[in-house]
């Protein structure tokens, strides 16, 4: 990869979780009442033959990671537990009773926060609450992320036997120096052994998360973390670019300097050095930042067309309906997006009234929702065909754009259909960029997102 290249598209660009992105959401326009009406329109077309998602979000850590950009709250008391439980499983209740018949549970996910702070009697009452009150899905996938400083064998026990196959742990590196750097020291024995857990109770897919451009981060530590990786053989990686945002994240991030953070070819080096290594043992490079070996579901997601992605990033399978619960969650109907109240308090207030959580959103146009179909397309399958869409939207500065990535050979173009070629995937973010016409007509003038390389 040239060095030019790198410096022509390393620019903020969003990691495209969603069409629009959260910053260009039309939140004037949005009511709460539209969203309820998404989803029960989502719902009644895709619960008997879907099924529904859910993402649970679990704010409380014990310790501020510098490098975390998920909303959080940090204490060591453990009384907020229960309190936080019943107001889940309220706002819960809220949606089943919107829903009006018995949702299909295709898909559950604990994200954080630390998921694990939580003791296995909350976790249990929480599942159980959730569950109770829907019918899981034959093919389900339950998935929570663990921290391996405080995964006990006993949570990823009980999680299991309430129907938990997938585990996903934060590795980030190995080097005490990072780990310093980012607050989150633990050794490679932690990981061992969470990860020798989770493989002897019988999850099927052990999930490491790996990230690239930390500071004080050098290719050496990248091949330690790596050949340490390998040796745990997980079924599948998340090896991410370190989003440097600290304009936006406020103190956390600035616990280094902004010279201590590796930059453009350096970073990028990074990456293409731990891509290498996985490759040459057995893991396939899924889509943007992920990684699998070929047992996995993701894998033959892949292979079937079935690979999706949204809030919670690259899953196996597609639901219309993903329902965000707990503060900061953003769920999905398809249709519309919404976020709820992130204050906990303020959280509270709202089910306390008996209202939906639900605070800002937006409500996808046509135009919005051609668009999701064309960057989904890139980010899951690395080719789209304009044919059908062609004449409904103005996609002439995208079309300029694709013209240019052609030269660079990032993408091919044939008739009306593009794909990214294998140096192309590198720029993917900037290749969907090019679709964002809601970017595209309000440039911001201040930086929204992070670096796309």
């Amino acid at each position: 990869m040239t060095m030019s290249l790198i410096q022509k598209y390393n620019v903020p660009g969003p990691r495209y979780t969603s069409y629009p992105t959260v910053p260009y959401w039309d939140q004037d326009s949005f009511t709460p009442e539209q969203w309820i009406s998404s989803v029960k329109q989502a719902f009644k077309e895709s619960n008997d033959t879907e099924g529904i998602s859910i993402y649970i979000h679990l704010p409380f850590c014990e310790s501020l990671c510098t490098f975390c950009g998920c909303h959080k709250r940090i204490t060591k008391r453990h009384e907020v537990e229960q309190p936080y439980i019943k107001a889940l499983l309220k706002e819960w209740d809220l949606y089943c009773k919107e829903f009006g018949e018995t949702p299909v549970i295709k898909e559950i996910h604990l994200g954080g926060g630390t998921p694990t702070f939580f003791s296995v009697e909350n976790l249990t009452t929480l599942i159980k609450g959730i569950t109770s009150k829907g019918k899981i899905a034959d093919k389900h996938e339950f998935s929570f992320e663990g921290h391996p400083n405080n995964t006990t064998k006993e949570q990823l026990q009980a999680l299991f036997d309430l129907g938990f196959n997938r585990v996903s742990f934060g590795v980030q590196d190995y080097n005490p120096e990072v780990q310093k750097a980012i607050h989150r020291i633990q050794t490679f024995h932690d990981v061992a052994r969470v990860t020798l857990w989770a493989k002897e109770i019988g999850y099927t897919s052990i999930s490491h998360d790996i990230i690239y451009g930390l500071p004080f981060q050098t290719l050496s530590h990248i091949i330690d973390t790596i050949e340490k990786t390998k040796s745990l053989s997980p079924d599948r990686l998340a090896f991410y670019s370190y989003a440097h945002v600290p304009w936006i994240k406020g103190s956390g991030q600035r616990g280094f300097n902004d010279s201590d953070v590796p930059k453009d070819d350096e970073k990028r080096l990074l990456y293409e050095k731990g891509k290498e290594l996985l490759l040459n043992n057995d893991y396939v490079e899924i889509g943007m930042d992920h990684f699998s070996l070929k047992s996995d579901s993701l894998y033959k997601s892949l292979n079937n067309g079935n690979i999706h992605r949204n809030f919670m990033g690259y899953t196996s399978s597609k639901t219309k309906v993903m329902i965000g619960l707990g503060v900061s969650s953003i769920s999905d109907s398809w249709y519309a997006f919404a976020q709820n109240e992130k204050d906990i308090e303020k959280y509270y207030e709202l089910l306390d009234q008996g209202t939906i959580p639900v605070v800002k959103g937006h409500i996808l146009n046509q135009e919005d929702l051609i668009i999701r179909k064309h960057i989904l397309n890139l980010m899951c399958s690395l080719s789209t065909d304009l044919t059908e869409d062609i004449d409904k939207v103005d996609f002439s500065k995208t079309l300029e754009e694709m013209n240019e990535f052609e030269k660079d050979k990032l993408i091919d173009i044939n008739n009306n259909t593009i794909r990214v070629t294998k140096k192309g995937r590198a720029f993917i973010r900037n290749i969907c960029m090019a679709f964002d016409l809601r970017l595209q007509a309000n440039k911001p003038d201040r930086q929204l997102f992070s670096m796309t390389i």
